[in-house]
């Protein structure tokens, strides 16, 4: 390990000397040893330097031979690095053929191909095809790939890789082979091969133009029952982007593959998406409806991918979110149009403030677009992903929806078949538009979270309303000063005796432009005046949170319960008591620091009532809005996240409301069963409200603890059977220890839900959780090879634990920094995850601060350290 890696920047950008233009691969699999035979057809770039030699992209592989044209190469024409090949003396055009060796059995770190269980697969983005051949491996350099497989019949008796398949056969000596033709140019980071024991899941789809185009899910034998979700989703998503965007399937096949060990969510290679099984398979008593609703997203966002990131794709890394927060925005509207869409956008605005607001607040802050990086593995970020949506999202909201498909449309049209930048993007949006966007590429610019301040003033003689906004970008590193961005802020205005949205008439228009209105802000201080204002009205701001912004208001108590009861659109009613909750909680943590009594007004357990009770509203809306902010997110509104006070304020304010109102709870609690297995819409509304309810109640008193007992024990289904055992896992009751011991017999056998038991665990308000995690990694289920158990046990403790994790005496953080520096030689992509969470440790107090800081510096000093961890690591401490 290099005390100073390279650093990769944006701006050095330069074109390939040389191209592949096409590559045959042959992958001969055999135990203990894979042979992999790469002819590269090899085109020189015009405008390279004289004598520049062909640079190879290889890792982890052992060269059997080089030939070119037909002819072995000296050794004294080419060298072998470990991370590449050079080549000298290379002409225009030349046909290479590099055969070489690895062991797919061995790699751990989960890139290339390796081998999950009995099953051979690969997973290539950002650059893992260099651990399977020899090549070009960067975005812009786009071939044709025609792949032949070999391997056991017995064994691997599906043979599986991109395109269309084209032929087949059977060898001497039980082998057997298939070859796959993909006509479409693509990168090799879209490269997939898939070779094992796997049974079909079989369908069909019919597009827009007529063309039969077969399905298929392959999955372990024995799984085949819990495909029909996924294949309903798929289906689904086919139509929606024939519908909404015009874009129809382009191959005669489209497969998926299960696979119980990857590092990632799932990845569409062209034509056959390798998924992480647990974003495929589900059934109501393994599933829950969370499950079914992200395999139905992920499904949808790697199906989207093959026009938005396959059949156009970036031009370099740096342009990663391009194709991704392009879309995450397009799975988002899909997911929105198949559910309740206020709903779904609530809970992406959830993960965008507990995962992306924290990054934009810390010593990894960075633009949607990077300007930098050292592993690119550490910028699948939430701020590439999911502020990437949010500026997909704003092109939408200032175009309409018809002007952004025209934008699409023109993208397409330019592209198609191309390795482009976010710009080109932009580009085609304006002219499809004619519209100016200079202002706007900022968001691709500049990191770190906008702060917005709104102050509004009504003149009652006048009959005016003038609303001034103020916006600042906070400095993030390497980037102290910032301009102001372009906001589109989607806004109303609530007549305060009327309640209902007012006629919105700007000063100089002839006439009212509705009720609903996007304004473009575009100055650090910007004023708009309203007239024919007949009432004083509550602003409504931001509506559908229409830019990725901090607001602060200036709104009352009274505001924001007015505005929970009375605005038409849902996401700031929620966003109102979401408001309302958080600032009493915080004036509950200065109050216990200042050792006063921590209070809960009336006026907010009536608040809290009124939306519990009303029948009007939909369950699945009432439970987002009765579910308080995270601690995490309390942390965030606080200059030193004080972890004590925010836990003890926030359990103190669930008991006290389910104290005054558990005679309502437990009603409403009983009148929102669900009989039977049911897995629509109202279904899952309403277990959603019922399971928040019984959270409140189980955490009160006994009788509590005894309805969630009852529930798991009859549960129908794995979300109340799930829910059930949080709350029991949360008790230190025996009843907690038996549910737990009765769910593991039943489920011992099931990957996927083990997973769930040890996440319950290890998000355990106990305080014995960290000795109980440290008992479960010794768990027969467990295994530290397998990026699910990662995430679903060490993972859950370090994000999803903050007392437990952020303990005052640092045995948190000691336990996994331990395993961190375990990791790191088997999976650095997975060891740099889990390592994220101690990347904002100036947030805490000092002692929290040396203790975090401290085991920065352990694991930054380990011996053999990956590019991975040391840049997180040596950021932290640099930021």
């Amino acid at each position: 390990m290099p005390t100073e890696p390279t650093v990769i920047r944006r701006a050095d950008y330069t074109p390939p000397d040389y191209r592949v233009d096409r590559i045959d691969l042959h992958v001969d699999i055999r135990d203990g040893e894979t042979i992999v035979t790469a002819t590269l057809a090899v085109v020189g770039n015009p405008d390279r330097a004289a004598n520049a030699p062909l640079v190879l992209d290889g890792q982890d592989q052992t060269l059997i031979y080089l030939k070119m044209d037909g002819e072995d190469v000296p050794p004294c024409r080419y060298v072998v690095q470990p991370e590449r090949m050079v080549v000298e003396e290379v002409p225009d055009r030349a046909l290479l053929e590099i055969r070489t060796r690895i062991h797919p059995e061995k790699n751990t770190a989960l890139e290339g191909l390796y081998k999950s269980g009995s099953m051979y697969c690969t997973q290539c983005e950002a650059e893992g095809f260099r651990r399977i051949a020899y090549f070009i491996d960067r975005p812009d350099n786009m071939a044709l790939f025609t792949t032949t497989i070999e391997a056991d019949k017995a064994s691997c008796p599906v043979l599986l890789s991109n395109g269309n398949p084209v032929g087949e056969g059977d060898l001497p000596d039980g082998r057997h082979w298939a070859k796959w033709e993909d006509p479409f140019r693509k990168p090799a980071y879209l490269f997939a091969l898939v070779a094992g024991q796997l049974a079909p899941v079989k369908d069909s789809f019919v597009t827009a133009s007529g063309r039969t185009v077969d399905l298929r899910i392959y999955v372990e034998p024995g799984n085949e029952d819990k495909c029909g979700h996924a294949m309903e989703s798929l289906k689904k998503s086919m139509r929606w982007d024939e519908e909404v965007f015009g874009l129809e399937y382009d191959l005669d096949i489209f497969m998926i593959v299960a696979v119980g060990d990857f590092n990632m969510g799932a990845m569409e290679n062209k034509g056959l998406n390798v998924f992480n099984a647990k974003y495929v398979l589900a059934k109501p008593d393994t599933a829950t409806d969370t499950d079914y609703q992200l395999i139905e997203g992920i499904i949808a966002h790697e199906y989207f991918h093959n026009w938005t990131g396959n059949r156009v794709t970036c031009r370099d890394w740096f342009q990663l979110s391009l194709k991704e927060g392009l879309t995450v925005f397009r799975d988002q509207e899909f997911s929105a149009d198949m559910n309740a869409r206020s709903v779904k956008r609530i809970q992406d605005v959830r993960g965008l403030r507990a995962a992306q607001f924290p990054e934009d607040a810390g010593p990894m802050a960075h633009p949607v677009r990077p300007d930098s990086y050292i592993e690119i593995n550490n910028f699948y970020t939430a701020t590439v992903y999911e502020k990437g949506a949010e500026v997909v999202r704003m092109y939408h909201t200032l175009l309409g929806a018809e002007g952004f498909r025209k934008g699409m449309d023109l993208y397409f049209q330019r592209h198609d078949g191309q390795a482009v930048t976010c710009e080109d993007f932009c580009v085609a949006m304006e002219d499809a538009n004619g519209v100016d966007l200079t202002q706007f590429r900022r968001w691709y610019e500049q990191a770190g979270t906008p702060h917005v301040t709104a102050r509004g003033h009504y003149d009652a003689a006048a009959k005016t309303y003038t609303l001034t906004i103020e916006q600042t970008v906070p400095p993030t590193p390497g980037q102290p000063e910032k301009q102001p961005a372009l906001l589109p802020m989607a806004m109303g205005l609530v007549g305060s005796v009327s309640k209902a949205d007012l006629p919105l008439q700007l000063d100089g228009e002839n006439a009212a432009q509705g009720t609903d209105r996007v304004l473009r802000v575009t100055e650090t201080r910007q004023s708009f005046t309203f007239v024919g204002v007949e009432e004083a009205p509550i602003p409504s701001l931001f509506r559908g949170f229409s830019a990725p912004v901090k607001l602060e208001a200036g709104y009352s108590a009274d505001d924001l319960t007015f505005l929970m009861a009375n605005d038409s659109d849902e996401f700031n009613r929620w966003e109102a008591g979401q408001a309302l909750a958080r600032r009493l909680m915080l004036d509950m943590v200065a109050a216990r620091s200042a050792g006063r009594e921590m209070a809960v007004a009336d006026s907010f357990v009536d608040a809290f009532r009124r939306v519990l009770t009303d029948e009007g509203v939909d369950p699945a809306f009432r439970a987002q809005a009765l579910a308080l902010p995270s601690e995490g997110d309390l942390g965030e509104s606080m200059a030193t996240i004080d972890v004590d006070g925010i836990h003890a304020a926030r359990e103190h304010l669930r008991r006290v409301l389910a104290e005054r109102l558990k005679p309502e709870m437990t009603t409403i609690y009983h009148a929102m069963a669900v009989r039977g297995v049911q897995l629509d819409g109202p279904a899952i509304g309403k277990r959603a409200l019922r399971n928040l309810l019984l959270g409140y109640l189980a955490g009160l008193d006994a009788d509590g603890l005894a309805l969630a007992e009852a529930q798991f024990q009859s549960a129908q289904v794995m979300t109340d059977s799930v829910a059930a055992l949080v709350c029991l896992g949360d008790s230190t009751d025996a009843a907690g220890d038996r549910a737990l011991a009765a769910f593991h017999e039943r489920w011992r056998g099931n990957a996927l839900v083990m997973d769930k038991w040890f996440s319950i665990q290890a998000m355990s308000k106990r305080p014995d959780t960290l000795s109980r995690v440290k008992a479960l990694m010794g768990d027969p289920a467990f295994s530290l090879k397998n990026p699910n158990k990662v995430r679903s046990l060490l993972g859950a403790f370090a994000a999803g634990n903050p007392t437990g994790f952020h303990a005052a005496d640092g045995a948190g953080y000691r336990f996994i920094a331990d395993q961190v520096i375990a990791l790191d030689s088997m999976n650095p992509q997975v060891a740099s995850r889990l390592f994220s969470p101690f990347a904002r440790w100036r947030r805490f107090d000092a002692a929290r601060q040396a203790l975090l800081k401290a085991e920065i510096e352990r694991v930054l000093a380990a011996p053999g350290l990956s590019k991975d961890v040391y840049e997180i690591a040596s950021k932290s401490l640099a930021g």
